[in-house]
């Protein structure tokens, strides 16, 4: 966290994108900061990280985002990358079980490595490819919320909830940050967790991943 350093935000989050190689984690990341999708996006190598500002309660968030590797070789390199982390996204492919089987492994370790007020969201991706789904919205709702973790589905082709996810993500760790200094004797590990992220009611869930009305 920083404070105006250079007077283009008020606060400066680290955030790490992490999940199996090939979930999507890249164009996650591209789609947000750069609004940009590439159906040819080749493995990250080691790690990438890119920045944006969004405004949360009339101050500036400024994210810095580290897209982390997949593949297991460079786990051990990524590990380090956990440090001073204030959210997290854990990605699967809705199309592709044994990602979403990873994901207990990812948290492990995710948790392993960060503060306990880090803010977590599950995000299974792809989520456009709805004719070969392989892990249904229930059994990955049941988890994040035995994790304690947001959750939602996104679909970086289609920009559906990308914007939605990450900016969820900034304001829910700006809550935990504000608490942190506005009243330091209560325990700010209270944030809400454990809850689908989207747009109101179960129907108007159901809808936005219908129609992708989050998109940006």
């Amino acid at each position: 966290m920083a404070y105006k350093a250079d007077e283009d935000y008020d606060y400066l989050f680290k955030v790490v994108l992490i999940g199996d190689s090939g979930v999507g984690k890249t164009n996650l990341l591209s789609r947000f900061a750069r609004n940009e999708f590439s159906s040819e996006s080749k493995s990250t190598i080691g790690v990438e990280f890119a920045t944006r500002t969004i405004r949360v309660d009339e101050k500036l968030v400024k994210a810095q985002i580290w897209d982390t590797a997949g593949q297991e070789r460079y786990r051990a390199i990524t590990s380090a990358y956990y440090r001073g982390a204030a959210g997290a996204l854990v990605v699967y492919d809705v199309t592709r079980h044994i990602t979403f089987e990873n994901v207990e492994r990812w948290m492990k370790e995710l948790k392993n490595h960060t503060d306990a007020n880090t803010v977590i969201m599950l995000l299974g991706n792809k989520a456009d490819l709805r004719h070969i789904r392989a892990v249904s919205v229930e059994d990955a709702q049941a988890f994040a919320q035995q994790e304690r973790a947001f959750f939602m589905e996104t679909s970086a082709l289609e920009s559906m909830n990308v914007e939605t996810a990450f900016t969820e993500v900034l304001t829910q760790i700006y809550h935990v940050v504000s608490k942190k200094v506005l009243d330091l004797g209560d325990d700010p590990s209270a944030v809400p967790k454990g809850q689908t992220i989207n747009i109101g009611a179960d129907d108007d869930v159901q809808a936005a991943k219908k129609t992708g009305c989050c998109a940006e």
